[in-house]
């Protein structure tokens, strides 16, 4: 085993095509349903909101799709991201483990949401698209499209998530300063908006709320597309460059990781470096697969595997998922893009399939790791990605309990740079584990669609 901290590709190194999943399935996806029919959505019914390529790679079952050279070229910016081994967390738990974490934090806009926002720009564009309207939750995927649509020339308007637009100003400084506007949600700027409002005047907004009103932007103007940040088979077939990156990486510390652990939201960061780990678990590898999410938002451990729509004002096509119903209101946290309803359909899907594991944890406790990782390893982790750490250290104190020396790969997806009221939050002592009602998630899990035979 090597003794390097840093495992750095050289820029021709970084691979030249994204892992599709889809096309190694033994049982493939559930297709999308088209609500008012039920019959599998067409690339017809998908146009309005999205450009004719994305739509391709969404219902696309090749294995590998190249990644254009204009997007490379963006891609260099930042890409290959670091892998890193944490020696000094390793020591401060005293474990056998080795732990390694990918980190997306260093792309410009401080995680790997950017992976999907370039091509997605770079396709819009292409097709003479002029605006993009999308949702955020904490602002890293609002800040990351921003910063593509100032690369490419396109407006591009954000609705953020009411609760995070308040506790995080700094990452709506940064949309604005990469051109973007930004608006809370709900928001009176929308059909969707305003019925929520109407019904709860004080709502603290979430995800699916914040996607409606993007998806009706779009959908009413001819010159605008949506693009999305997460859950989409697109999306995650852009992400799969980190596990891609991360295998040739653990090869030159002449490594196999005996389990890899990303949080889970929507399920992007977790697709994009446990794809291409699913490939060769499917192949007969023992890897185990974590995702790690908030127990106040507990979409896999908690969720039903059903079609559901993707957002709360019903404009979506369904998708089979793991669902907590799309009217759910998850409570407010600082890990506000964890909180969504829904879980990727390729995600759910794998979960299915019975090849990953899936844990959830306190926001404090998370924090509490999320320091320990900083004290040790000097990155402050964004409160999203402090679940993964959470998860990393829960493995390797269990190596340490069983005397195992096992190898331990975790996606560190973003920093925290911007999270530090969180930070200050959780010092203070006012940082606390939000609970939902289980009445609630009832009530939202009654109201699933119902689907014919």
């Amino acid at each position: 085993m090597s003794d390097s901290t840093k495992y750095l590709l050289p820029e021709e190194q970084m691979p030249k095509a994204w892992y599709n999943l889809a096309a190694d399935f033994p049982q493939p996806v559930p297709p999308p349903l088209h609500p008012g029919t039920m019959k599998p959505v067409t690339p017809d019914d998908l146009a309005p909101i999205f450009p004719n390529a994305v739509i391709e790679q969404e219902m696309s079952l090749e294995r590998w799709i190249d990644i254009p050279e204009p997007v490379r070229e963006i891609y260099r910016l930042w890409r290959p991201s670091p892998l890193i081994r944490a020696r000094r967390l390793e020591k401060a738990l005293d474990t056998p483990a080795k732990i390694f974490f990918k980190y997306e934090g260093v792309s410009p806009a401080g995680s790997h949401k950017p992976n999907t926002a370039v091509p997605q720009a770079f396709y819009n564009k292409q097709e003479g698209v002029k605006h993009l309207s999308t949702e955020t939750g904490a602002g890293q995927w609002g800040s990351s499209l921003a910063f593509a649509g100032s690369l490419f020339g396109l407006e591009v308007s954000v609705y953020m998530v009411k609760v995070s637009y308040h506790q995080k100003p700094y990452r709506r400084a940064l949309m604005e300063t990469y051109g973007a506007s930004c608006v809370p949600s709900p928001s009176p700027l929308t059909n969707a908006g305003r019925a929520i409002l109407a019904q709860d005047p004080d709502s603290n907004g979430s995800l699916g709320i914040a996607i409606s009103e993007a998806v009706e932007v779009a959908a009413s103007r001819d010159d605008t597309k949506y693009a999305l940040g997460s859950v989409l088979n697109h999306v995650c077939l852009h992400q799969t460059i980190i596990g891609e990156e991360a295998m040739l990486q653990l090869a030159m510390a002449d490594a196999e990781p005996d389990v890899v652990i990303a949080c889970t939201g929507g399920g992007s960061n977790f697709a994009g470096l446990a794809f291409p780990y699913v490939r060769e678990k499917l192949k007969g590898s023992k890897v185990r697969i974590l995702g790690v999410e908030p127990a106040s938002c507990p979409t896999l451990t908690r969720g039903r595997y059903a079609y559901d729509f993707g957002d709360t004002g019903k404009l979506t096509p369904l998708v089979k998922m793991h669902t907590l119903g799309a009217t759910f209101m998850p409570p407010g946290s600082h890990a506000g893009g964890l909180r969504y309803h829904g879980m990727a359909p390729m995600v759910s899907h794998v979960k299915e399939l019975g090849l990953m594991e899936a844990r959830s944890f306190h926001q404090t406790e998370c924090f509490a790791a999320a320091v320990q990782f900083a004290r040790a390893e000097g990155i402050v982790p964004a409160p999203e990605s402090s679940h993964a750490v959470k998860g990393a250290i829960e493995e390797a104190l269990r190596c340490k309990a069983e005397g195992r020396a096992e190898t331990i790969l975790f996606n560190l997806s973003g920093h925290g740079h911007f999270d530090m009221q969180a930070y200050t939050d959780y010092f203070g002592g006012r940082l606390i584990d939000p609970q939902f009602e289980e009445s609630l998630l009832e009530e939202a899990l009654a109201y699933l669609p119902q689907i014919p035979d």
